[in-house]
C-alpha cells in the first residue's frame, strides 16, 4: 500500500468514525449524567466527536468556500480539540480521585484555550489553520506548539493511567474499556507527535498515516465507552435465555404452589419476556427464588422412597452422570406436584429423606445464584424430557 492508498483508506474511515462516536456518546449519555465517575470519560469522547465532525472532509470543503468560515471553523476545531484534551486530563484526575487535580485540569484547559485565542488574534491576517509542507505554520509556530503540547500532555498522562489501572482492576469490562481507550489515546498521541515533527522540522514522512491514526482513535474511543453497554446487552441476553428455559418448570411449580409468586404469572413465555412483571434485571432472580421456594414446599409432598426410585430411574435411562441429579429432581418434582394438585396431605416437619441438591444449598446460604440458575435450567430441561414423563413410581395407598 503506497502513501496515497494509505491516506485514502484513512479518509474512508472518517465518517464511520464520527458516526460511531456520536452513537456511543448518545447511548452512554444517561449513564454518564448519573455517574460522576463516567462523566469525564464521556466528555472526552463527546468533545473528540465534535472536533472530528468539524474535521470531516465535506465540512472542511464547505468552510473553504468562504475565507471567514475557513478561519472560524479552523479555530473552533482547534479549541474543541484542546477542550477534549482538557477533559481527558479531567478524566485522569477523576479516576485518581484528586479534587485538586480536577480543578487544575480545568484551570489549565481554560488557560490553554485563552492562550490559543490570544495567539490567533495576535497573528497576521489568515484563513485556514495549517502547517504547510513549505513555509511557516499558520497562524504561527507558537500557536501550534501550544496546541500540540496540550494534546501530548493529556494523551501521555491518559495512556499511562489506562495501562496502570487496566492491570489492577478485577473487572473484565473496566479493563477492556481502559485498554481500548488507552490504545485510541496512544494513536491520538502519535498523531500529534507527527504534527510536532512537521511543525519543528518540516518532517512529512508520517503525514499519509495521519487520517488513519485519527479515525482509528475515534473508533477505539467509541468502543471504549460502549463496553459497559455491550456487557449489559450480553447479560440481558443471557438472562432472557435463562428465563425462557426456566419458564416451563417455574410455571408448573407456581401453578401448584401459587403463593410463592411475587406477581401473577403472565399468559405465556413470550408475554413474560416482552412484558415482565418485575424489572427486567430481576426477572431471573425472581424465577430462581420462586422456583426454589416452590421446591421447598413441594418437598412436603415427596413420598418416602421416591428420591431413591428417581435416582435409580435416571441411571437406568442412561442419563450422563453430570445431569443425573437434575434429572432425578425433575422426576421427584413431577410426583410431588401431582400429589399436591391431587389434594393429598403434605408431611411438614417430618423426615421424608428430602434434601436440596448441593447447588441449591450453596445458593441458599448466600452463594452464587448463577450456579443455582444453571442447575435449575438443567432441571427444567429434564422436567420436559421423556425420561421424566416415564417416571411412575408405585404410590402408597391412602386409607
Amino acid at each position: 500500500m503506497d502513501a496515497a492508498d494509505l491516506t485514502a483508506f484513512g479518509d474512508s474511515l472518517a465518517v464511520p468514525s464520527v458516526v460511531c462516536l456520536w452513537i456511543a456518546v448518545l447511548l452512554r449519555a444517561p449513564a454518564a449524567l448519573r455517574s460522576p465517575q463516567q462523566r469525564g470519560l464521556w466528555l472526552a469522547v463527546a468533545t473528540a466527536a465534535a472536533a472530528m465532525t468539524l474535521n470531516l472532509p465535506d465540512v472542511i470543503a464547505y468552510a473553504m468556500r468562504d475565507p471567514d468560515y475557513a478561519h472560524a471553523v479552523g479555530l473552533v476545531r482547534n479549541l474543541i480539540g484542546v477542550l477534549s484534551a482538557g477533559t481527558v486530563l479531567y478524566f485522569v484526575a477523576a479516576a485518581t480521585r484528586g479534587r485538586a487535580l480536577q480543578l487544575a485540569s480545568w484551570v489549565g484547559t481554560v488557560a490553554w484555550l485563552t492562550t490559543l485565542v490570544v495567539l490567533d488574534t495576535a497573528a497576521p491576517a489568515h484563513t485556514a489553520h495549517t502547517i504547510p509542507a513549505q513555509g511557516d505554520p499558520v497562524p504561527s509556530l507558537a500557536y501550534w506548539l501550544f496546541q500540540i503540547s496540550a494534546h501530548l500532555l493529556a494523551n501521555v498522562t491518559c495512556v499511562s493511567l489506562c495501562w496502570r489501572y487496566s492491570r489492577r482492576t478485577e473487572s473484565r469490562g473496566l479493563a477492556a474499556g481502559l485498554r481500548l481507550f488507552g490504545l485510541g489515546t496512544a494513536l491520538a498521541g502519535l498523531f500529534w507527535f507527527a504534527y510536532l515533527l512537521k511543525a519543528l522540522f518540516a518532517s512529512t514522512w508520517a503525514v499519509p498515516a495521519l487520517p488513519l491514526m485519527m479515525n482509528l482513535h475515534g473508533l477505539l474511543r467509541a468502543a471504549a465507552i460502549l463496553v459497559p453497554t455491550l456487557f449489559t446487552l450480553r447479560r440481558t441476553s443471557a438472562d432472557i435465555a435463562t428465563a425462557w428455559r426456566l419458564w416451563p418448570l417455574w410455571h408448573d411449580l407456581v401453578q401448584a404452589v401459587p403463593h410463592v409468586a411475587l406477581t401473577k404469572p403472565r399468559a405465556g413465555r413470550v408475554v413474560e419476556l416482552l412484558w415482565p412483571p418485575v424489572p427486567r434485571n430481576l426477572l431471573v432472580y425472581r424465577k430462581v427464588i420462586e422456583t426454589r421456594d416452590a421446591i421447598l414446599i413441594l418437598g412436603e409432598y415427596v413420598a418416602p422412597g421416591v428420591p431413591e426410585l428417581a435416582r435409580t430411574h435416571v441411571t437406568g435411562h442412561g442419563i450422563p452422570e453430570q445431569r443425573r441429579t437434575a434429572a432425578a429432581l425433575a422426576c421427584v418434582l413431577k410426583e410431588a406436584r401431582q400429589a399436591k394438585l391431587a389434594g393429598r396431605p403434605g408431611q411438614p416437619g417430618e423426615d421424608t429423606a428430602w434434601e436440596l441438591p448441593a447447588a441449591m444449598q450453596t445458593s441458599a446460604e448466600g452463594g452464587d445464584l448463577d450456579d443455582e440458575a444453571r442447575f435449575l435450567v438443567d432441571v427444567a430441561q429434564a422436567y420436559g424430557s421423556p425420561s421424566t414423563t416415564d417416571f411412575t413410581p408405585q404410590r402408597p395407598h391412602t386409607p
